[in-house]
């Protein structure tokens, strides 16, 4: 194919020159070299040429996370008397819990007092024309009024005063279970304990004479009681 391939191009150009000169062509001319080109194949190519993979990054050496323990001695606590469920006093606590007898003449005070007040409203009502007739009525509204000037006697005082008149005549005050100055909260809780009281015919205050520290219904809701007046300890209540 080659040899063909020369010889072919060898006649074209010899009639290209005779159509040209109008004579036979010389032979200055020699032949066109027509030299086999090598060809480099793919395979070599690839073969020949050899690339690098790229090498692999380097690892970041990974940290090594110590543990390090720190033990905490625990510190025994001594269990005080008002940590327990039960909130019971202690025999030694920080100030005693006022006699029956004498809680017992404030009670019977305030009562006389509430008494008192209420008979004056009620006077005041009948005279500017009202009029209280013997009929179930009449009596229930006399109930209920009644147990409204109790809720505000107590709550009033309570709250406000932190203690009833019937307490400051018979020099007892209010204090926590744990010989501090109650807080407002542990007041509000005591005024209503003494609607729970009250609303169970009286039983609340009863409770006293069966309970082991001879604390009323009011007293365990509010966590305080009564206690003979003198001068608190250096002891403040950091609760609000």
């Amino acid at each position: 194919m080659e040899a063909q391939w020369r010889q072919e191009a060898s006649h074209k150009l010899h009639d290209y020159r005779v159509r040209r000169r109008g004579a036979a062509a010389d032979q200055e001319q020699p032949e066109l070299p027509f030299e086999p080109v090598p060809r480099i194949s793919v395979e070599d190519s690839t073969s020949s040429v050899q690339i690098a993979p790229p090498s692999p990054a380097a690892v970041a050496p990974k940290r090594r996370i110590e543990r390090v323990e720190i033990s905490i001695p625990r510190q025994e606590m001594t269990a005080s008397p008002t940590a327990d469920l039960g909130l019971r006093l202690a025999a030694d606590a920080i100030s005693p819990v006022a006699p029956l007898a004498t809680r017992g003449r404030a009670a019977a005070i305030d009562v006389a007092l509430l008494l008192f007040s209420y008979g004056g409203m009620l006077a005041l009502f009948c005279a500017l024309g009202g009029r209280l007739g013997f009929n179930r009525l009449d009596a229930a509204v006399t109930v209920a009024t009644l147990a409204l000037f109790y809720a505000q006697y107590f709550a009033l005082f309570t709250i406000f005063g932190g203690a009833t008149p019937g307490m400051m005549v018979r020099g007892l005050r209010v204090v926590s279970f744990d010989g501090s100055m109650p807080t407002s909260r542990q007041m509000v809780a005591r005024s209503f304990g003494y609607l729970v009281s009250a609303g169970t015919c009286f039983l609340g205050f009863l409770w006293a004479l069966w309970d082991e520290d001879h604390l009323c219904w009011q007293d365990r809701v509010s966590q305080t009681y009564l206690t003979p007046n003198e001068p608190f300890t250096s002891t403040t209540s950091s609760r609000e």
